[in-house]
């Protein structure tokens, strides 16, 4: 039984690369210079190229899947809280928050850990997903 308080064990995906920015770029069809020209990023005021917010989100959705089940989970949202950067490890946790009836409410989070070490929160997120009872043997 899943009950509030419940914890997803952290999973840490990385270090991300720029490579895995470019890789995002092309399966989304996202080609925005700002995600791996460092001029081009350095022209907009950033010190480097930095991830698509929906990698991240992305990666997290994976995430959720695989904790809370494929089949249960029935809505996702995110909110962006900053950029991820290459060499970046993401860190990602959730928490059950409520449960009622057969649903579970979970918040979700992103934090990246620089390589020197530094932790920021970068996505936050909800989900919920249904356990149904099983049904009763009739015979």
């Amino acid at each position: 039984m899943i009950a509030p308080g419940t914890r997803a064990g952290e999973v840490r995906v990385g270090p991300l690369t720029r490579t895995d920015f470019v890789r995002y770029a092309g399966a989304g069809g996202d080609f925005n210079p700002i995600h791996h020209d460092d001029g081009f990023a350095a022209s907009a005021g950033y010190p480097s190229v930095f991830g698509h917010g929906l990698l991240t989100a992305g990666i997290l959705s994976g995430f959720a899947c695989d904790w809370l089940g494929r089949r249960n989970l029935r809505t996702y949202g995110v909110r962006y809280v900053a950029q991820v950067w290459p060499g970046d490890t993401l860190i990602l946790s959730g928490e059950i928050t409520g449960v009622t009836g057969e649903t579970a409410e979970a918040e979700l989070r992103v934090e990246r850990e620089s390589p020197d070490g530094e932790r920021a929160v970068v996505l936050r997120g909800t989900a919920s997903a249904v356990y149904p009872e099983p049904e009763e043997d009739t015979k």
